[in-house]
């Protein structure tokens, strides 16, 4: 067995009210804070709610709000200027999976001597960072404790990966009622539990993977399958607490190892064209599942396993085809999209995007050789 050398940066705190501490935590790292988020979180009250914690705890704040769904990684040298002007000592990402990554571009250059573009093309800062702390709401984060994360590029609209300088995440903070308003349709929370399936199981086979790994993730398995499969008719909160357990384990073990070309495809589609990664990652998941039960069919048959499937009896291939055909059940009771031409895409313009996905440095660790024309392959079997 390999040596394993394992280190968790952030402070991390979760559940219900949570956020209440983030007035605390932001006085411990300064208590000078560019709020950076979308306005879709005013409609919430989620920013007056933020503002007003680190008010009464004696941090200032100020806000950056011009996320949008459709944001590219550029407003991150405007949210970083005004980091400098107002002296902010600490960046918070509060919203977005696509904010976080603009906030965490934000505390790399507030403080240095490069730009977002010299960021995206490679260039790393060796100047001090401001502290970022992770606010996560509307999505999940699978790189939230990673040592990079995936930025889009805006003078092509690729995906593109990004290097953290190690110790810059300093908290993560997940409360539970940050979600609440998200999960009202059965839809939602099943693509978003599709997506999380989809980049755990590419994590728990990964060639990247360990025992320690494997633990969180199984664990996965399970909280995901019991979403899908209490078909949704009543989203509450048990249900978001078990999506938000789902995702952190999912987070915590690609911490360790590694998502693939899922995972990758879903976020370089979704860049491109104006479809959720949720989606994308819930169209691909099935045919992701088949590659992987053709290369570790062991691993897919414990999936199964933990998913509560019965696999007494059966071999372990049989096993490892009950994921994908589970799956499979369940998207059609959800009667959610299952191919990518349904978002009015067009197959020639998504080679583009295959290619990007396949050049994220993380693809390298799928239990098969993936190359370019691999990645399009999956593309063709989705659309």
């Amino acid at each position: 067995m390999l040596d394993m050398v394992y280190r968790l940066d952030p402070e991390i705190i979760i559940g219900q009210g949570s956020l209440s501490r983030a007035g605390s935590i932001c006085n411990a790292r300064g208590g000078k804070a560019l709020i950076v988020c979308e306005q879709g979180l005013y409609e919430r009250n989620s920013i007056d709610r933020l503002e007003s914690i680190l008010r009464s705890s004696g941090s200032d704040s100020i806000l950056f709000d011009e996320v949008s769904s459709q944001s590219t990684s550029d407003i991150a040298q405007d949210a970083a200027d005004i980091a400098r002007r107002s002296c902010s000592n600490l960046v918070i990402g509060f919203g977005s999976l696509r904010t976080q990554a603009i906030a965490r571009m934000t505390a790399i250059i507030a403080a240095s001597d490069i730009s977002v573009f010299d960021l995206l093309d490679g260039k790393i800062s060796k100047k001090p960072f401001l502290p970022y702390i992770a606010i996560p709401a509307i999505d999940a984060d699978p790189f939230m404790f990673t040592n990079y994360f995936l930025a889009l590029d805006p003078r092509d609209r690729s995906i593109k990966l990004i290097k953290t300088p190690a110790g810059m995440c300093n908290a993560v903070i997940i409360d539970n009622a940050l979600y609440v308003n998200n999960f009202t349709n059965e839809k939602v929370i099943a693509t978003a539990a599709f997506d999380g399936f989809c980049t755990a199981a590419e994590a728990y086979c990964s060639t990247k993977a360990n025992s320690f790994s494997d633990g969180l993730l199984e664990q996965s398995f399970a909280l995901y399958s019991s979403i899908i499969k209490s078909k949704l008719d009543n989203p509450g909160p048990n249900l978001i607490e078990s999506w938000i357990d789902a995702t952190f384990l999912t987070a915590m073990g690609c911490s360790i190892s590694s998502p693939g070309i899922g995972t990758a495809l879903a976020y370089c589609i979704s860049g491109r064209f104006p479809v959720a990664k949720t989606w994308c990652s819930t169209v691909i998941l099935p045919h992701i599942l088949e590659k992987l039960s053709a290369a570790k069919p062991d691993k897919m048959a414990k999936i199964a396993a933990n998913m509560g499937e019965p696999v007494e009896g059966s071999s372990i291939a049989e096993a490892a085809a009950m994921v994908t055909d589970t799956i499979r059940h369940y998207m059609g009771l959800l009667q959610v999209p299952g191919r990518l031409k349904e978002f009015n895409l067009i197959l020639d313009h998504l080679g583009p995007a295959a290619e990007a996905a396949r050049d994220l440095e993380f693809v390298s660790y799928s239990p098969w050789t993936v190359a370019s024309e691999n990645a399009f392959d999956v593309v063709k079997l989705a659309f």
